[in-house]
């Protein structure tokens, strides 16, 4: 082999390990970071407040919107990215009939209202935890208010798209949408305590992983809902929608988590000490 060529081959070798070494490293640095801050405990505890608190506050909210008297259900079904058997089995399941309106109190509208906050206060102490900042005080709870509301306005809005755009349009514009939205969710609740520029690849490690998590549920949930729902009823189809939000919660603190680490830059490593018995021995006073 001629030397420049096996000069640039080598050069070249150097740099994909180089490569590889830092990847490797920023896996493990983000493997740590999320043990530290209990990652796989925290996507848990989102898809169990998920459940309790925010789907049922959704559900009230789309029994009043016009969504063709399908409700909260389509939201499930569009997220997951099911069809046929697997749509009308989450159907049966989180469609309520249109008279929920009718028979929920004010009472009750306030404490849905006040589980929603709760929601958005985890998904805000989450995000705080990624970047080690303190967890912000109830004070600051018109910042959880706000991204509640955009939340629901975002979800709204993405399944609405059903209607007017199909095929690679559609995809485009819940992709660009999405980065907008976990971008400045993350701005909203970190209380303008990181830039905004800093928050992007957060964002857009958040969607990728949607995408992916949306493509993965496709292919194993959707056919796993149809054997729960025959071999154990309703109570299956909700263990796989569990299942489903506890992935979207590791990939919402994860993404975030990703992209802090993407935005650290480690300095060169600190010179090492001399040895004891190199150092000068003390002049006698």
């Amino acid at each position: 082999m001629p030397g420049p060529i096996r000069a640039s081959a080598d050069a070249l070798a150097r740099r994909v390990l180089r490569g590889i070494h830092r990847l490797g490293f920023l896996a493990g640095r983000l493997r740590d970071r999320g043990n530290e801050i209990e990652l796989l405990h925290r996507s848990m505890g989102f898809a169990a407040l998920a459940l309790v608190t925010l789907i049922p506050l959704l559900i009230v909210i789309a029994a009043a919107a016009p969504f063709r008297h399908r409700g909260f259900a389509l939201w499930i079904v569009d997220g997951m990215a099911l069809s046929g058997q697997s749509a009308r089995s989450v159907e049966e399941v989180f469609s309520p009939p249109r008279e929920v309106i009718s028979t929920t109190g004010t009472f009750s509208l306030v404490a849905l209202a006040v589980f929603g906050l709760t929601f958005a206060s985890s998904v805000q102490t989450g995000y705080r935890k990624a970047w080690e900042l303190s967890v912000g005080a109830w004070h600051r709870a018109w910042r959880q208010t706000v991204w509640a509301v955009a939340l629901i306005v975002y979800l709204y809005a993405e399944v609405q798209t059903r209607a007017v755009l199909t095929g690679p349009a559609r995809t485009t514009v819940i992709v660009v949408t999405g980065i907008a939205f976990f971008w400045w969710g993350q701005a909203i609740l970190l209380g303008g305590a990181i830039p905004p520029r800093v928050l992007l690849p957060g964002a857009l490690a958040t969607m990728a992983g949607l995408v992916g998590l949306r493509i993965f549920s496709s292919l194993v949930f959707a056919p796993l809902i149809v054997s729960n729902a025959i071999s154990y009823g309703a109570v299956g189809t909700v263990l796989i929608v569990e299942s489903w939000l506890a992935g979207v919660g590791f990939v919402v603190f994860g993404g975030a988590l990703l992209g802090r680490h993407l935005n650290d830059k480690p300095g060169p490593p600190a010179p090492p000490e001399p040895p004891a018995s190199a150092q000068p021995p003390a002049r006698p006073t």
